[in-house]
């Protein structure tokens, strides 16, 4: 690679393409991967597990005091009390590898106290290494991205992810799906979050939401975002995405068109509203967003302490937002 990178991001480049490579050789004979199921449409395999644990070598032996949160391991390796932690989904699309379908990803992030400095989502279907380095831009292989220059939702193109697991408020999904799918040029849902929130950074989505996502979902994808200028948020369009199990990313124009349609199917909202006395006013919990309050959004994985987006109440026009059930996820601690 031409550009200087960060030690750290290096030993992360290294990780996953020895991972990459074991999910290659397995991809050669997808019959033979033996796969169990964590929960309905949940799937694990022997190459998740190799995976991961090809990742974790690497890391620990360059870094052996950091901390590790994995998808399959979760803290049982690595230091427990570091400021550094690795956040690793060693094969994100374990659904769409076990059928042979190529969207999957090896996905790397290293946070320091709660921030996310180096990023790494590998494809190795396709060889592509997306990565960042906090202030030093998004990269494609050799090649900086920048995210897409439109500027209105209804000519844009949205990534998404299903609700899939037992439990999901599918119901409240399929509103988000009518809402934005009618106001934009197209959704597409390939199956591997990581690898939609890097087509953000690459301009190829205008922006991408999705509910129920873990911090190894996108944490790597979330820097790779905001290196290449775009925006990271939850659906009220504050930075706490990696702990409220909703995220909504884009250009800024396009996030801010997308926040101020997510915003009152937040569980965040929804939490905030049932902490206050009834409103008998029957005013609708719905927000509306100015796009120039996009600009002052935080960044999630790259500013610390900044700004909220302004979300500024709007008269009832419409039904107030579905009865969203709590899940609680790992987060990131």
């Amino acid at each position: 690679m031409s550009q200087s990178l960060h030690p750290m991001l290096n030993v992360a480049i290294k990780a996953a393409r020895a991972a990459g490579a074991l999910i290659n050789r397995a991809a050669l004979d997808i019959e033979r991967v033996q796969v169990t199921a964590k929960s309905h449409n949940d799937f694990v395999t022997e190459i998740d597990h190799a995976a991961e644990q090809a990742v974790i070598e690497t890391l620990l032996e360059a870094y052996p005091g950091h901390g590790i949160l994995a998808e399959e391991s979760g803290r049982e390796h690595g230091a427990r009390d570091s400021d550094y932690v690795w956040i690793i989904d060693p094969l994100d699309g374990t659904t769409n590898f076990i059928h042979g379908f190529p969207v999957y990803a090896v996905s790397i992030a290293l946070a320091y106290r709660g921030q996310v400095q180096q990023a790494v989502v590998f494809d190795p279907s396709r060889n592509d290494l997306f990565f960042a380095s906090k202030g030093r831009g998004a990269f494609l292989n050799d090649r900086r991205i920048r995210v897409s220059k439109r500027t209105r939702l209804l000519e844009s193109l949205v990534g998404t992810g299903f609700p899939f697991r037992k439990g999901d408020n599918f119901k409240r999904y399929m509103k988000m799906f009518e809402e934005v799918s009618t106001a934009c040029a197209g959704l597409r849902r390939p199956g591997a979050a990581s690898l939609d929130l890097c087509y953000v950074a690459a301009g190829w989505y205008d922006g991408f939401f999705e509910t129920g996502l873990q911090p190894w979902d996108c944490a790597a994808g979330s820097l790779i975002i905001t290196e290449a200028g775009g925006l990271v948020g939850n659906f009220t369009g504050e930075s706490d995405y990696l702990h409220q199990r909703e995220l909504v990313a884009g250009n800024p124009k396009v996030y801010a068109q997308l926040v101020g349609i997510l915003a009152p199917y937040s569980k965040v909202i929804k939490e905030e509203d049932e902490s206050k006395p009834a409103d008998t006013g029957g005013a609708s919990a719905e927000a509306a967003i100015t796009p120039e309050a996009a600009f002052t959004a935080t960044l999630g994985a790259g500013i610390e302490e900044a700004p909220a987006l302004a979300i500024t109440p709007k008269p009832a026009a419409r039904k107030a937002p579905l009865r969203i059930r709590k899940t609680d996820g790992n987060a990131l601690s």
